[in-house]
Formats: C-alpha cells, structure tokens, sequence
C-alpha cells in the first residue's frame, strides 16, 4: 500500500494549488502538516523567479531571472533562471530535517514541492528527501514534474517505489482530485 503520495503534471497545471488546499484540509482535521512549497514570483504581470515558501510561512528565494551567483559559489542555472542555493537550503532543510513522528497520534505529513531541477542542485537536498521517504512515521506529499528529456534520478527513484502512489494532474481532473489526495493521505497515516 502506498505510504507516500506524489503529484506530477505539467508546469502551471496546478499541483502547487492541490498541495497547498490538501495541507489546509488535512490540518484542519487535526493532521501535523510542516514542509514547503514554491510559489511564483511576478513583477508586472511576468515571471521572475520563484519563492521557496514552510507551510509556517518563512519565505525566501529559489529562483530569479538573470540573477547573478553570490560571488564564488558556482552558477546553478535552469533555462533563465538562476537558483539560490545558499536561500532554499535554509529553509527547506531544517523543515525535512525535523520531519518525523510528531507527538500526537498517526503520522505526520511533511510537504515537498517540489523535487525538481532547481531543488535537485543540492545534494544536502537530495540526501534529506530519500531521508524524510524512510522515515518511520512519515508521509511525504510531494509533487515531482513529468518525465521530459534527460530522466531525473531522484525524481524516477520516488516515481518508482512501491511505496509510492502517484497522481498525474491534468486541467481536466485538477478540480476533482483533492478528496481522492486526501484520503489517500490520511489512510496513509494510519
């Protein structure tokens, strides 16, 4: 049975939406809920990058556009946007990090959105997911992109594991996919 479960789907199709609507209900049943999500930015009405954003609510840079590396710290740079390292291991380590058994009964669920190029540049980060995945008392809800040119270890990894259960979101079933994401979870944690 699937103890973890995984949204995929193409950019813009909604999984952020779905992750962030599935952690309020799940929290407002009672469920501990910690991890981070990533949100657009926009300046006039155009993308500049994306923010990493705790479910607590701390806030700081994953990606801008044409932003330059702090000096002497390589160049991670994914189409035009450059990833800040240094700001999405501060905030989305320690949240994977002191994800775990929490002190009320069942499981926790820590969210992790998402497991894509930009976040796959740190290998602190990589050793936290796969970390967080076999944590005893944890359920993941994630979401991780489609399959496009060169396959993504980590990514194919999760896909993979049959402990696993993996949602594609599309513009047709975005709108009727929560409850089925929900329940999911929550049999996950029992």
């Amino acid at each position: 049975m699937a103890r973890h479960v995984f949204l995929t789907g193409p950019p813009g199709v909604g999984k952020t939406t779905l992750i962030q609507k599935a952690s309020e209900v799940l929290q407002s049943s009672g469920v501990p809920v910690d991890g981070f999500y990533t949100q657009e930015v926009r300046q006039g009405g155009r993308r500049i990058g994306f923010d990493v954003v705790t479910v607590s609510g701390a806030r700081g840079p994953l990606s801008r556009v044409g932003s330059q590396p702090p000096p002497g710290k390589p160049e991670c740079r994914v189409g035009q946007y450059v990833v800040d390292l240094a700001s999405f291991e501060q905030l989305a380590l320690p949240v994977l990090r002191n994800a775990g058994p929490s002190r009320s009964p069942g499981h926790s669920v820590c969210v992790i959105d998402e497991i894509g190029k930009m976040e796959l540049f740190s290998q602190p980060f990589i050793q936290a997911v796969r970390q967080t995945l076999s944590t005893p008392g944890t359920v993941v809800l994630g979401t991780i992109p489609v399959p496009k040119g060169k396959p993504l270890a980590l990514v194919e990894e999760i896909r993979n594991r049959h402990d696993v259960k993996v949602f594609s979101v599309t513009k047709e079933n975005r709108n009727s996919l929560l409850p089925d994401i929900v329940t999911c979870v929550q049999s996950s944690r029992t």
